[in-house]
């Protein structure tokens, strides 16, 4: 694989908080953020912060702060137009306000289709629908190949199934999911697709419309920014919604009328550092804006590989541990996000003991509590994550592989 190469001491600077002298491997969990998105805010709230709608030049300044951020997340997603994004607190918070949005399209045995391998977020807002007659029908995941089967989904869909609800990476597995495939069956089957990014998003480049997704949502404390989201909906879809916001913001106000009380406006402003940062990563690719962005994200996927392919060799080197997911990293479909258990430890403690040598990683369920405890895994502290992102280096992972080796020696 040819391409740019990441400049990683120019990376590692665009993040003042690698230098606090900790190895960052829990990323997964929220990364650092640039310092052009802090930069981003701070410009907002100290020269744009009052209300849009005015007619006076500061709130004048405000909307098109705003109309800037809904441009910069169209780019990233790779949207047919501005208005097709919703900002939102939260990846969860914008999935519970979708489920809450399209109730009124959804009628007594119409059904909906959720995974095993999700984070509960794209889970427990689907399920809460049982209350209204919803049918809530669950996508197994294969307990050997740790996969989703289309063939399972075929045999799920009917002529009553409304909307497919899936990751496009588990938090967990880190294996890629097909969703333009999904897509595609999906929508023959007159069903839409509702796609929880978060795992993936900070890891390779979206095409919303290459895929078909009808709804694409992820975070932006996860990828590189502050703890706020960004969804994706089709511009048709998101007219047919129910209004979240007054009474008087009719269903074609479109996205106000799905983000109640505003957004943050310094929050989605700060969208635009994400997009120069990657545009600058991809800069000698040359092109569109577009164009350097997926091409910086081709240097990350090769730093990535390098990450994971590091871990996953020591991994699978010892024989008293088990990788859940894919020990390998085939064509690059598995992002460096890795969970794992050693036998007969309690992976609390060794994340607790793995906190002695400054290095950050977590154990748990993750917020996929299905999925562990489907797996059999929710015992003795859950699983270990080890999540890492482009700008983790490869003497990081020596550092941590050296560290659970001590810490399994003194076991």
């Amino acid at each position: 694989m040819t391409g740019i190469a990441l400049d990683l001491d120019h990376v590692r600077q665009q993040f003042p908080g690698l230098h606090r002298g900790w190895t960052l491997f829990d990323n997964a969990g929220g990364s650092q953020i640039l310092r052009g998105a802090v930069d981003r805010m701070t410009e907002f709230l100290f020269e744009r912060n009052v209300q849009i709608g005015g007619s006076y030049a500061v709130s004048q300044a405000a909307a098109e702060a705003l109309r800037d951020a809904r441009a910069a997340a169209q780019v990233l997603v790779n949207a047919a137009r501005p208005e097709e994004i919703v900002f939102g607190p939260s990846t969860t918070v914008l999935l519970q306000n979708l489920a809450r949005a399209m109730r009124t399209q959804l009628s007594p045995g119409d059904e909906v289709i959720v995974t095993m391998a999700d984070h509960e977020s794209n889970i427990g807002p689907w399920v809460a629908l049982r209350e209204f007659g919803i049918e809530v029908l669950f996508w197994p995941l294969d307990p050997e190949t740790m996969a989703l089967d289309l063939e399972d989904l075929r045999a799920l869909l009917t002529d009553r199934t409304r909307l497919v609800c899936m990751t496009h990476v588990s938090n967990i597995l880190g294996q890629v999911h097909p969703v333009a495939e999904v897509a595609r069956i999906v929508h023959e089957a007159g069903a839409r697709l509702c796609v929880d990014a978060v795992a993936y998003a900070p890891h390779r480049a979206i095409d919303v419309q290459a895929w078909d997704v009808d709804y694409y949502v992820f975070s932006l404390y996860k990828t590189y920014g502050p703890h706020y989201a960004v969804m994706y909906g089709k511009h048709e879809l998101l007219l047919e919604l129910d209004t979240l916001y007054h009474y008087f913001y009719g269903k074609d106000k479109v996205p106000g009328k799905l983000e109640p009380g505003n957004p943050s406006y310094e929050c989605a402003y700060s969208t635009l550092a994400l997009r120069d940062y990657l545009a600058d990563l991809g800069g000698a690719a040359g092109g569109t804006v577009r164009n350097r962005i997926e091409a910086a994200f081709g240097a990350v996927t090769r730093q990535e590989d390098a990450l994971v392919g590091r871990l996953l060799s020591y991994l699978t080197s010892r024989n008293d541990v088990q990788v859940v997911g894919s020990s390998h990293n085939a064509s690059s479909t598995r992002i460096p996000t890795v969970a794992f258990h050693f036998d007969g430890q309690n992976s609390g403690e060794i994340a607790r003991h793995m906190d002695d040598h400054r290095i950050a990683i977590r154990h748990g369920d993750f917020h996929s509590r299905r999925l562990v405890e489907y797996l059999g895994l929710d015992g003795q502290g859950g699983v270990l994550r080890v999540s890492m992102v482009h700008y983790n280096t490869l003497d990081e992972v020596d550092r941590l592989c050296d560290a659970l080796d001590r810490i399994l020696q003194a076991a």
